[in-house]
C-alpha cells in the first residue's frame, strides 16, 4: 500500500474528527482545529489565516512539514507522523469581554514563547514520563540534546494602530529515529522522545495534553493582563529553564555576542547575564550553553 498512513505502524495518523471533540469549543479551549497532511509550514498557514481575519483560537496541526521553519529562517522538517507539528493563532491584543481579558501591551509578548516551553514541558512530563528542560528562549532539551523547538511571529494588524497577531508554533521530534534527526547549525545535538525512552509516544494524547496546556497558561496570563509573575508563569518558566546558572555564550541578531553566567529571566521575558562589565538583559539571541 504505497502511501498508506498505515505502512508505518509505529506512526499511525491523528483524527481530526478525535482531536475536535476533545480539543474545540464547546468541549474544549480552542475555537477551530485543522489537520493537514502535508503543508508547507504550519506557521505559514496560521498566519495567512490570521491576515484574512481568522479570530483568536485557530489550530494547525501537520502530519508533515516540507518546508517548516525555526528561528533565524532555520529548516525544521521530520518524516511523515514522526512529531508534532502544530501552530496556535492568539490575539492577545485584543479584549475578550465574557472571560474579563483586557488587552495586553505588546512589550509582554516576548512571554508567549515562553509560555509555550512551559506547556510543552508539563506534557512531556505527564505523558512521555521524561524530565525535560528548557533552554533560553525556545527549545525543548532532553539532556543536553534538543526535542523541540518553538517559533513566535507577529503578524501585523490592517492598521498601525491595530495590534500585531501572534503564531505560536512547536515541532516535536517523536518517534524519530537516529538516522532520521536532522543536523543543528549550532551544534546542539538532536533527539525524539523514542529514542530518549519516552514512556510513551502516542502523539494523539501527546498533543492533546501539549494544546491544553498552552490554553491554560495563556488564559492565566491572559486573566493577569500579560503580568508572568502575577500569572504564576515566571516561577513555572525558571523552575524549567536549563539555561539558569549556566555559562552561556549568546549570539546576538546584530552578529554580536555575549559570554558569561545566565542568572535569571526578567519579568519582561529577558535572559540577564552576567558579565565582567556588568547584568545583560537580552531579549533576543542564539544561546549555547558552555561546558
Amino acid at each position: 500500500m504505497p502511501g498508506s498512513p498505515y505502512t508505518d505502524l509505529d506512526r499511525p495518523p491523528l483524527s481530526a474528527a478525535r482531536l475536535r471533540r476533545a480539543l474545540v469549543a464547546p468541549h474544549g479551549p480552542w475555537a477551530r482545529l485543522e489537520l493537514r497532511v502535508e503543508t508547507g509550514s504550519t506557521n505559514a498557514d496560521v498566519a495567512e489565516a490570521a491576515r484574512a481575519g481568522e479570530p483568536e483560537g485557530l489550530v494547525v496541526v501537520a502530519e508533515r512539514q516540507t518546508a517548516g521553519r525555526g528561528r533565524r529562517g532555520r529548516a525544521w522538517q521530520s518524516p511523515a507522523r514522526a512529531g508534532i507539528a502544530t501552530s496556535v493563532l492568539l490575539r492577545p491584543g485584543e479584549a475578550v469581554t465574557d472571560r474579563g481579558w483586557l488587552p495586553v501591551p505588546q512589550a509582554a509578548y516576548g512571554w508567549l514563547p515562553l509560555l509555550a516551553g512551559v506547556a510543552l514541558v508539563e506534557a512531556v512530563a505527564r505523558l512521555a514520563e521524561l524530565d525535560a528542560g528548557l533552554k533560553w528562549p525556545n527549545d525543548l532539551l532532553i539532556g543536553d540534546a534538543k526535542c523541540a523547538g518553538i517559533l513566535a511571529e507577529a503578524v501585523p494588524g490592517d492598521s498601525p494602530a491595530q495590534p500585531p497577531a501572534i503564531v505560536l508554533g512547536i515541532g516535536l521530534n517523536v518517534t524519530l529515529r537516529a538516522d532520521e534527526l536532522p543536523e543543528n547549525p549550532t551544534g546542539l545535538p538532536r533527539t525524539s522522545l523514542q529514542l530518549a525512552g519516552a514512556a510513551a509516544t502516542d502523539r494523539d494524547p501527546l498533543l492533546r495534553a501539549l494544546l491544553r496546556s498552552v490554553a491554560d497558561w495563556y488564559g492565566r496570563w491572559r486573566s493577569t493582563g500579560g503580568d508572568a509573575v502575577a500569572s504564576g508563569l515566571r516561577d513555572a518558566y525558571l523552575a524549567a529553564c536549563a539555561t539558569i546558572g549556566r555559562q552561556v555564550r549568546v549570539l546576538l541578531p546584530g552578529g554580536d555576542e555575549v559570554t558569561g553566567t545566565a542568572t535569571g529571566v526578567d519579568a519582561d521575558g529577558r535572559l540577564l547575564v552576567t558579565t565582567p562589565t556588568g547584568v545583560r538583559a537580552l531579549a533576543a539571541g542564539d544561546v549555547l550553553h558552555l561546558r
